[in-house]
């Protein structure tokens, strides 16, 4: 019996398109990076957006503060104002197929802290985004509790700026085992090239904290691990397309745009930043590199992107003139 994905308008779209060879929108396109550019900012993240161009963005990654005090970055008088001033913000400076994940929470009781529903609610009764979906971060680690059940999950918000989004499920499938593929190559119903591939992730993710002698440790107290950024860079963002982390906090998600062939804005008010990252180059997983980084600094956001973007963005005119430069994606 077909299920209710059998009649999604979608998935029988990408059927029909898969069919006769034909690439969904927000499919990239396939070139070679030789090198990648990174540039870094200690600045206040409202101030900083605000001179960010227009539609410049693949994927905005972001783990913002939560108002609990635990540093003077994360200590707000009427946190929700704030939040506003970068939530505002980020429609216009993503591409069309671009994609935002925002980390957080819905475990605190107040209005003080930054609760993600509070977020969600301003996202979808005040911007233009659109709600994708919600991954759980499951871990088997975390803090005891005996006034409510042990918090095992955090949250992040897969935010799109249009239908036309971009999504490689492919590069983040789950491997089968090969008796599992035995098994499942017995059923006339499953595509085999599917189980080749691998399985959907799903978007419950198991994926295990940072531990304190964890080798990717750098110092930061809320260090995401890089897995969980690694899938998001994978899936929502394509080689050689530009990534930004406004609250980069340690420097993760430039660590991995440099090893999965992205360029990337790393953006903090914390000067610790700069040391945080150092440590992380150290620690650049060598067969990632395959191609050359370059860290561009004191450049201004504008010019950063303008360079980015002649190495990425010369595209045939179609009547065989001379290239042009265009700060949008290649589709």
């Amino acid at each position: 019996m077909p299920n209710r994905s059998h009649f999604n308008s979608g998935h029988m779209t990408l059927n029909r398109l898969n069919r006769i060879g034909k690439k969904p929108n927000g499919t990239a396109p396939i070139q070679r990076i030789e090198k990648t550019f990174h540039s870094m900012y200690i600045e206040d993240a409202v101030t900083f957006l605000k001179r960010v161009p227009d539609s410049s963005i693949q994927l905005i990654i972001l783990d913002p503060p939560y108002n609990l005090e635990m540093d003077v970055w994360d200590s707000f008088s009427d946190y929700l104002d704030w939040a506003r001033g970068w939530v505002d913000q980020l429609y216009r400076v993503l591409t069309d197929t671009g994609n935002c994940v925002i980390f957080g929470g819905f475990q605190y009781q107040d209005l003080k802290h930054g609760d993600l529903l509070e977020l969600l609610h301003h996202v979808r009764h005040n911007t233009d985004l659109l709600f994708v979906n919600l991954i759980i971060w499951y871990y088997k680690n975390g803090m005891s509790a005996h006034r409510f059940f042990a918090n095992r999950h955090e949250e992040a918000v897969w935010l799109a700026k249009s239908k036309q989004y971009y999504f490689d499920l492919d590069s983040v499938r789950v491997p089968f085992e090969e008796e599992t593929k035995r098994l499942y190559s017995r059923d006339k119903r499953l595509n085999p090239v599917s189980i080749e591939k691998g399985k959907n992730p799903t978007n419950v993710w198991e994926i295990s904290r940072l531990n304190a002698n964890s080798k990717e440790r750098v110092g930061h107290p809320t260090q995401k691990p890089l897995e969980i950024i690694r899938r998001f860079v994978r899936a929502l963002s394509y080689e050689g397309s530009l990534v930004l982390d406004f609250f980069a906090g340690s420097g993760t998600t430039g660590r991995v745009c440099i090893e999965e062939g992205r360029d990337s804005i790393l953006v903090d008010s914390d000067a610790s930043l700069v040391n945080y990252f150092n440590q992380h180059l150290e620690n650049v997983i060598p067969s990632f590199l395959d191609r050359g980084y370059e860290i561009v600094k004191d450049v201004d956001v504008s010019e950063f992107v303008d360079l980015v973007c002649s190495a990425r963005c010369m595209v045939p005119t179609g009547d065989g003139g001379p290239e042009r430069s265009t700060r949008g994606p290649l589709l």
